[in-house]
Order: structure tokens, then C-alpha cells, then sequence
């Protein structure tokens, strides 16, 4: 369905029944964000900021506390200084107060944080999926630090309606890189979609995977999984059809063909302002591909967005293709340079888009 700034959202029928036992140590920190913490029992940061800080870094600063108890602009959460939080998002923006290097933060309660963060302790380090820079808990809340990111792809294809081949598959390549890596370590990402995906550089030549709370970790070889979860332009027709089990990674690869489709066309394979009209497109499967692609990238959508999930690519596999393998594109895509996208839009399209799929 065509891109608006809010279409990628999810819902999760089932608690996940994956967990993984971690070790993780223990940081103490100066200050607590949550609202039943009782308040005053250490001084804020209406204090002066560490004369380090630049400017540009510092918090805002804070008035005497209004009488009705309006929580303070920013926080010190061990050696971070935590600020607003970012647009459209429930992420906080934070610097180090030694450092003043840029994180972005995540705040789980700490009953739960244990589980979530579990996939991002299970795989091994990879180029193209985000790491934990640093875990500090609390009484009620681990605040989990991840280095700061330069934007999300679905933004950039929203911006720029559409990309080239040559740089789609520059950056399509890290995708399914980062999601090959996934499965290849036993991990379903379940919730696949363009904003998963983050630039880590200003250029927004280079891609991270974030956001593996919503996956699941298989506990051997089989990947069926059996909960309903995703955003609705993304759901395979299997998940729609079936009232079993289905693949997990045939799932992945389905939502990987849609995130490469609209990356390459500037809107979603299967689209309609009525979620039951869109729903009956996806399990039929039928969709088209614009004439001005390359026969190369035709092949390699159509190889994920096969309605049958065992005739799918595997992920491993989607690496090997011609379209990402082709010298001219290989020579391009090694040196992307941002381009100036402001000219072309994609419209926002039915409120629909906006709602959950199940």
C-alpha cells in the first residue's frame, strides 16, 4: 500500500514464546525516569550540565519545578544524559556526558527487559544489525543504549518515491544481508518492514537492522511459529490463510520481497484503501511489475513474493542472485552518494493504512 508517515504499524496477537535466559550485569545510575519514583531523593539535572558538554548537546535549561509536578526536559542515567524524545517515536534521544557521542535509547521495564533484548544477545556481531552499546538497569527500568541512526528507510523511499536500481540495490543487499545473518542464528524477525532498517551514516549509504524486540528465537531447525503478527502491507498469504503453523523465515523473505518492491516501484505490491480488499489480494498473490525494471530485479522480486512459501528464496540464498551480483551494479553500489529527494513526495494515502492488520 503507498507510504504514509505513520502506515507501519503492528500488533501482536500472542505473547511471543521464545525466551532466552541472560546474564547481564548490573550498572547503577543517578537517576530514575519512572513515574512512580519518588522524587527529590537525588538532585536533578537543573544542575549545571558536565562543563565538557557542547552546547548543542547539552539539555535544556530547567526552570524551578512547576506546583504540578511536571517531569524535568532531561535525566542522568549513569554516565547518559537522556533528552526528548525522538519524533514519532517511543526512543529517547542521549549523550554521554564524558564522551558527548550521540546514542539513541530504549526504556524497557525490567521485568521484561531480559526477554526483549534477548535476540540482540544471541547473535553474533554483524555490519548490518544493530548492537547493544550498553545496558543500564534500575529499580523498575533497564535503559538499553544503541548508537544514534541517521533516519529510516521507510522515510527515505517516502522522500525519494522511489530509488534507482543501482542504489536500491546497494542498499537491499545489506537487508537481506542483515536478515540471512537472522535466520542463520536461529532468529524470526516475524515484523519485517522498511523502518526496521536505519542509516548509521549521514550519507545513508549504510543500514543496521534495529527493533528485534518483535522477533522470536527458535528453540531447533523448526521454524514454524503459530502466532499472528505483523504490519498489514507485509503479511505473507499464508498468515491470512492458514489457521496452523507456518514458516517464520518463508514469512521474513515474503516481507523482504515487499520491502524491496517499494523500494523499487515507490508503493506496496498489494494495495487498497479497505483492509478486507487488501487482505484478499495478498492471499491471492497477484501483483504486477512495472516494465521499466531491469529483468534481473523482476526475477528477484518474484522469487520472494511467491504465494507458495516452499517455493520462496531462502534469505541465504536471495545474496547469491544476479541482481545483486552484477559487476555494474556491484562497482555503483560500492559508492553511493545521498541524492537530493525533496522533489518528488509519495502522498499519503486512506487512514486504513494507519491500523493494525489483525
Amino acid at each position: 500500500m503507498p507510504l504514509s508517515s505513520t502506515d507501519e504499524m503492528s500488533v501482536n496477537l500472542q505473547p511471543g514464546p521464545c525466551t532466552l535466559p541472560l546474564r547481564l550485569k548490573r550498572v547503577d545510575f543517578e537517576e530514575s525516569l519512572d513515574a512512580d519514583t519518588p522524587k527529590c531523593k537525588r538532585p536533578r539535572l537543573s544542575q549545571p550540565p558536565s562543563p565538557g558538554l557542547a552546547p548543542c548537546l547539552r539539555p535544556l535549561t530547567q526552570s524551578p519545578r512547576p506546583s504540578g509536578g511536571e517531569q524535568p526536559s532531561a535525566s542522568r542515567i549513569g554516565p547518559y544524559i537522556l533528552l526528548e524524545k525522538m519524533e514519532g517515536s517511543q526512543i529517547h534521544r542521549a549523550v554521554h556526558s564524558v564522551t558527548e557521542k550521540e546514542y539513541t535509547c530504549k526504556v524497557f521495564p525490567m521485568k521484561k527487559y531480559r526477554e526483549l533484548i534477548a535476540p540482540y544477545v544471541l547473535l553474533l556481531p554483524h555490519e548490518n544489525v544493530v548492537p547493544i552499546s550498553e545496558v543500564v538497569t534500575g529499580e523498575r527500568s533497564a535503559y538499553v543504549f544503541f548508537e544514534r541512526s541517521y533516519g529510516d528507510m521507510h522515510s527515505y523511499v517516502r522522500t525519494c518515491k522511489r530509488l534507482p536500481e543501482d542504489e536500491a540495490a546497494g542498499l537491499f543487499r545489506q537487508m537481506a544481508a542483515a536478515v540471512a545473518h537472522c535466520h542463520c542464528r536461529g532468529v524470526v524477525l516475524r515484523d519485517l518492514k522498511l523502518r526496521k532498517f536505519v542509516f548509521t551514516d549521514r550519507q545513508r549509504t549504510k543500514l543496521v537492522l534495529q527493533d528485534l524486540e518483535d522477533s522470536c528465537i527458535l528453540k531447533g531447525e523448526d521454524d514454524s511459529l503459530t502466532d499472528k503478527h505483523g504490519c498489514p502491507a507485509y503479511v505473507g498469504p499464508e498468515i491470512l490463510n492458514s489457521r496452523h503453523s507456518y514458516s517464520g523465515k518463508a514469512a521474513d523473505v515474503w516481507s523482504l520481497g515487499v520491502v524491496l518492491y517499494t523500494m523499487l516501484v515507490g508503493r506496496y505490491p498489494f494495495q487498497d484503501v479497505e483492509p478486507a480488499a487488501l487482505f484478499g489480494k495478498i492471499r491471492r498473490g497477484v501483483f504486477t511489475v512495472p516494465d521499466s525494471l531491469s529483468a534481473s530485479a523482476k526475477c528477484l522480486v518474484r522469487c520472494m513474493l511467491r504465494k507458495a512459501p516452499s517455493e520462496r528464496l531462502e534469505s541465504s540464498d536471495i545474496l547469491l542472485h544476479p541482481w545483486l551480483n552484477s559487476p555494474s551494479l556491484l562497482a555503483t553500489s560500492s559508492h553511493l552518494t545521498p541524492r537530493n529527494c525533496t522533489d518528488q513526495v509519495v502522498p499519503d494515502f486512506g487512514k486504513n493504512e494507519d491500523e493494525d492488520f489483525l
